[in-house]
């Protein structure tokens, strides 16, 4: 790797002629999937936009110049070429670099992602504050991955479009949705539609057509002709149509070509421009580049000695069901005795194990995209016309939908079940997904019930309560495999707000939720060798709690002990409080555990549980320390 050794920084990019940058790409490429190799992480995304990023590099100015990356897991090569190549291999390991866009870990990072779709509202933000400050800089959103199809981008791009400020919007189209092929033709078009002269011609001929009185038909002829133009070359109507100078599509692995655009946009184009940059997800690994259900995007370690991806984290098989496919496996059972269930995904549909579903009953599963508010309210009025919508989205990306699911759902007391996928610590992907505050975000909603299993048959016997039973349900649950039991049995309707007691003792009552009340099981075994008599109550609900539970846990015991994956503040430990509160009882024998009011870092899940304390030395040792100073 002679060229890209030598990369310190994009100033380096800009000496590199054409031969050796399309060099320093394949190098890159060589570097990503030898790292993501060892390390797992975004493959796909990020091999597709190198020639992309070096263009970028190569054109503007960082960090002057500001590139806001929309969702992040597109910018490996942007963080290896900005001084993070030889820390490369600590990318989503713990204390290592984040998988994602990070400002405090370079000032080359201009604005933390995550979650899709805000790129553009955040460009435009920066344009805003250059104008106030009166500082002259560019701003280039990438925006990509479907990230286009969320309602936040459309209003990122309505407001900065109706500004006319200089502003560049870079649409990564790396599935061909948008456009067909690129040919000769549609690259001469992009080229000329941002060449000098061309709209240095264009602007004189509408400046001197507006000083006759035959200007005004001129002018429209004028328009009518530019825009069927680019109506039969190319799909740029619509956002023409909100204010942007559409260029493209032009082809996203032809540095010469992107180069050439960039810089005539640089120097050329005063206003909002929209660049179309047609790529290939997956480019330069051939698997990746062959993939149709979005294997590689995201990807675990061992890609090149396993050839494919488990995406559980390890390379090692395991015979336990992840939840997912637990959730995936149940649906398509009970669809099969219950023609109205239909399942609705924001573009997860492999992560939330739908595919077997949509093979089935292709008619009842409706993927909408990264538009998380739209499902909601969607599959509201389908909920309305008398059928039984599973809304099946992470638990990080349905915060954006709280609004929806008060008004749209919770309101008008429909019968609908939320899935949370991915609930409580995810491990490498870090604080933007870890589901760690549904518990607070749902849990205040007049109307909703809310459970979360501690294993695969617990989630069986929830989702066909939820199926069965009339009311709006939601059900959270962790990522990753389960704790081995098996789901080949009949699933069984359980009581609304029951919860139930696992283990006996005299000393401290655990009132846990979900799966980490495994660890606490673990746990009371370790409190047991140290004559700490323990009891274990399941709740398994969130809302309603189990009011009959917490008062014989209060009364039989020493002290109660919460334990959530969850924030403290608002989750379930509150719950209980409250409940002790209006059954009377004031006094301080709680404790609540779960994640203190902070973001999480990333990090494997047993490197997190252990910082948090969560696994079952840490539970016990926190344990015992309140019962000795209770």
């Amino acid at each position: 790797m002679d060229i890209l050794k030598n990369i310190n920084s994009p100033l380096d990019i800009k000496t590199l002629n054409n031969k050796e940058l399309k060099q320093l790409a394949e190098e890159t490429r060589e570097f990503i999937i030898e790292n993501v190799d060892k390390t797992g992480g975004h493959l796909a995304p990020s091999l597709g936009v190198v020639e992309l990023t070096i263009a970028l590099h190569k054109v503007f100015d960082m960090p002057k110049d500001k590139i806001v990356w929309d969702v992040g897991h597109q910018a490996y090569a942007h963080k290896i070429y900005t001084g993070r190549r030889d820390v490369f291999h600590t990318n989503r390991q713990f204390k290592g670099i984040s998988g994602f866009i990070k400002p405090s870990e370079s000032e080359y990072d201009s604005f933390a992602v995550g979650h899709a779709s805000t790129s553009i509202s955040a460009g435009y933000g920066f344009v805003e504050a250059a104008a106030m400050k009166g500082e002259e800089n560019n701003v280039i959103s990438v925006i990509g991955d479907g990230s286009i199809t969320g309602g936040l981008a459309f209003e990122g791009l309505n407001n900065a479009g109706a500004s006319q400020k200089k502003f560049l919007v870079i649409l990564n189209d790396n599935d061909m949705s948008i456009s067909k092929p690129v040919g000769a033709l549609s690259k001469y078009l992009a080229t000329l539609l941002s060449d000098r002269t061309f709209n240095k011609l264009k602007n004189e001929i509408w400046n001197i057509t507006g000083k006759y009185k035959l200007g005004r038909p001129i002018r429209k002829g004028l328009s009518r002709i530019e825009k069927s133009v680019k109506t039969l070359l190319t799909p740029g109507v619509l956002f023409e149509k909100l204010g942007f100078n559409y260029i493209g599509p032009i082809d996203g692995h032809d540095i010469g070509a992107l180069t050439r655009v960039l810089e005539n946009i640089k120097n050329d184009i005063s206003g909002p421009v929209f660049l179309h940059v047609i790529t290939e997800k997956g480019k330069g690994f051939k698997a990746a580049e062959q993939d149709i259900k979005g294997t590689y995007h995201g990807v675990s370690p061992g890609i090149l000695n396993n050839g494919s991806s488990s995406n559980n984290g390890s390379s090692n098989k395991s015979s336990k069901l992840k939840y997912q496919d637990v959730f995936g496996k149940t649906i398509c059972r009970l669809a099969e005795k219950n023609d109205k269930i239909v399942a609705i995904t924001a573009a997860m549909k492999v992560g939330t194990g739908l595919s077997d579903f949509g093979d089935k009953y292709p008619e009842r599963l409706f993927d909408v995209g990264i538009a998380e508010e739209h499902a909601v309210t969607f599959s509201a009025a389908l909920a309305m016309e008398g059928f039984k919508p599973i809304v099946t989205i992470y638990s990080t990306f349905l915060q954006r939908s709280l609004d929806q699911i008060i008004h749209d759902c919770a309101l008008q007391k429909l019968n609908m079940v939320f899935a949370l996928d991915r609930a409580g610590i995810v491990g490498e992907d870090g604080p933007t997904h870890h589901g760690v505050f549904d518990l607070s975000y749902l849990r205040f909603i007049p109307g909703l019930i809310m459970m979360s299993p501690r294993n695969e048959r617990e989630l069986l016997n929830m989702l066909y309560t939820s199926v069965e039973e009339d009311g709006l349900f939601a059900i959270r649950y962790p990522r990753g495999a389960g704790t081995g039991e098996s789901i080949d049995v009949e699933p069984e309707k359980i009581e609304i707000g029951k919860g139930e007691k696992l283990v006996d003792g005299k000393n401290i009552a655990f009132l846990t939720i979900g799966n980490i009340t495994n660890s606490v099981i673990k746990a009371v075994d370790i409190l047991k060798k140290k004559n700490i008599s323990c009891s274990v109550y399941d709740m398994k609900f969130i809302k309603p709690l189990d009011a009959k539970i917490i008062k014989e846990a209060y009364n039989n015991h020493d002290c109660i002990i919460t334990v959530e994956e969850n924030s403290v503040v608002g989750g379930f430990g509150s719950g209980i409080l409250e409940n002790l509160n209006r059954q009377g009882i004031y006094d301080a024998k709680v404790k609540i555990i779960g994640i203190e009011d902070n973001f999480v870092e990333h990090g494997s899940m047993e490197e997190l549980f252990k910082l948090l304390n969560f696994h079952p030395e840490g539970l016990a040792k926190t344990s015992e320390t309140f019962f000795s100073n209770k």
